[in-house]
């Protein structure tokens, strides 16, 4: 059988030869359009990249390709699949690869002696290098869909175990700009420790939704989430509330009793909601209730032991209340053990695309209509408020505008009446300069700048912050912003 490349021209191809070229041509096309390549024989040693490959090298720790061929693929390739591709000879066509060197979409091929069809090694081609921005929509789809599992499966669970769930998970917690990256991160390790958790932010900024997400990653996950809002219970019901009342405690009280929430949390997590209302009276009895693990239900003298995790949460100064005397000092500390603040609106601009896009696919979910459009001037208003509401005032002015709107598009005129009735229209840098009105432009030097130019100078300013507190170490930046070495180093230009 005469090689592809000796065939006279002008003559047919053989079926040999035909499979021959187009095994050539699908090699040399996916080397040329993919983001990397690599070749690997039987045993797994690696023993060829291509040169996209080779920007890689750096952040796995190799600094030229002779010293990365040669080793064995899960040595130098932290998290690869390949092995497994040599063993069973079965694909990966399309996997999520996450190391040192970042998050890429992957392909694993395995390669077979056309005589006797042994695995005689594998190719690994990395197809997109930075899925987070390549394949947003489909991921942010995915997480919806994933999201609607979630709580579906949740809510099954809850009619089957007949006990309070937890809803969100942290898929839930919608956003992937710096802050919120890091945000998700500390909570993700809170959830693997069983101590207090002290959730500090703002209203509006998702920390009751953390709560459900660190309860849904912990070992407690199959227990009960139980929660309270101490700032919509009475003050002389909150220790029934808390800690039960004991049959016929008082004149009308059940003959039955009736549990309080921290027997409700036996086995799960207990999450009190705006810590920082709760009376004075009632703080040393919850002191003893968390250093003791008991209870006295009300009218009762016999204590009754609880076993709950606790995540506590408000949006006022803690701190401040203990130095004024309002909120006790021993109980501050046994609450402050994983302190996690919850960042606002403002200090992640960037995420605000995607939690429009998810709030008006729930918006369009609960009332069976189309989901609301935005512009890109549209998004860009919004993208430069203040948001003191933070999601729960971006939620507000979404569905205001929606149910004002005669089409699922909301133009920017209708956001803006809704801002400036709402007393809401403080933009950032000035950004109403340069519009009427109707929204038309006046002075185009002064208008509101491309979001994508927007998201990409907050974005510098995150690193240039990340690198001061780090004292220049790239490495030790990176980890604090919650993206890979090599994602840092393509942020900064190539000035590594």
């Amino acid at each position: 059988m005469k090689k592809t490349d000796s065939l006279p021209p002008g003559l047919p191809l053989d079926a040999q030869g035909i499979l021959e070229l187009a095994a050539r041509s699908m090699f040399h096309l996916f080397s040329s359009i993919s983001q990397g390549m690599f070749l690997v024989d039987r045993t797994g040693r690696i023993v060829w990249v291509n040169e996209g490959y080779k920007r890689f090298l750096p952040a796995l720790g190799f600094s030229s390709v002779d010293q990365f061929v040669g080793h064995m693929v899960e040595e130098v390739i932290p998290n690869t699949q390949m092995r497994r591709v040599l063993e069973t000879g079965e694909p990966f066509l399309i996997d999520l690869l996450t190391n040192q060197a970042g998050t890429f979409v992957v392909s694993r091929i395995p390669l077979r002696d056309e005589r006797d069809g042994r695995v005689i090694g594998a190719i690994g081609i990395v197809l997109f290098d930075h899925p987070e921005t390549t394949l947003q929509p489909l991921i942010s789809k995915f997480a919806l869909l994933q999201r609607d599992l979630d709580d579906a499966r949740r809510e099954l669970a809850s009619q089957r175990l007949g006990q309070r769930q937890s809803k969100y998970t942290f898929a839930s917690f919608v956003g992937t700009s710096p802050a919120a990256v890091e945000v998700k991160r500390q909570a993700r390790r809170a959830a693997q420790s069983l101590s207090p958790v002290l959730l500090l932010g703002e209203t509006g900024t998702g920390k009751e939704l953390l709560a459900h997400a660190i309860h849904a990653s912990s070992a407690r996950a199959r227990g009960p989430f139980v929660s309270v809002n101490i700032a919509a219970v009475p003050d002389t019901l909150l220790e029934a509330e808390f800690f039960g009342v004991a049959p016929g405690a008082y004149t009308g009280a059940d003959r039955k009793g009736r549990e309080g929430k921290f027997k409700l949390a036996d086995g799960g997590t207990l999450f009190l909601d705006e810590i920082g209302d709760m009376p004075q009276g009632l703080q040393a009895k919850l002191l003893r209730a968390l250093q003791e693990g008991e209870i006295e239900p009300l009218g009762s003298n016999r204590l009754q032991s609880f076993d709950a995790r606790v995540i506590a949460a408000t949006s006022r100064d803690l701190a401040a209340l203990v130095r004024e005397g309002r909120f006790r000092e021993d109980l501050y500390y046994r609450l402050n053990v994983l302190p996690i603040r919850v960042p606002p609106l403002r200090e992640r601009r960037s995420d605000i695309p995607a939690l429009v896009e998810v709030l008006g696919e729930d918006m369009a979910l609960r009332s069976g209509g189309a989901q609301p459009e935005l512009s890109a001037e549209g998004l860009a208003l919004l993208s430069a408020q203040t948001w003191r509401g933070n999601i729960r005032e971006l939620r507000n002015v979404l569905e205001q505008a929606a149910m004002r709107s005669d089409s699922p598009h909301i133009p920017r005129a209708q956001l803006l009446a809704v801002l400036r009735e709402a007393g809401s229209e403080q933009l950032a840098g000035g950004a109403l300069n340069g519009f009427h009105e109707d929204g038309l432009h006046v002075h185009t030097s002064a208008a509101i700048r491309p979001l994508a130019e927007q998201v990409a100078e907050l974005e510098q300013r995150a690193i240039t912050a990340a690198l001061q507190a780090t004292q220049g170490n790239k490495q030790a930046a990176a980890r604090l912003l919650g993206i890979s070495r090599a994602t840092l180093y393509e942020r900064l230009g190539g000035n590594v």
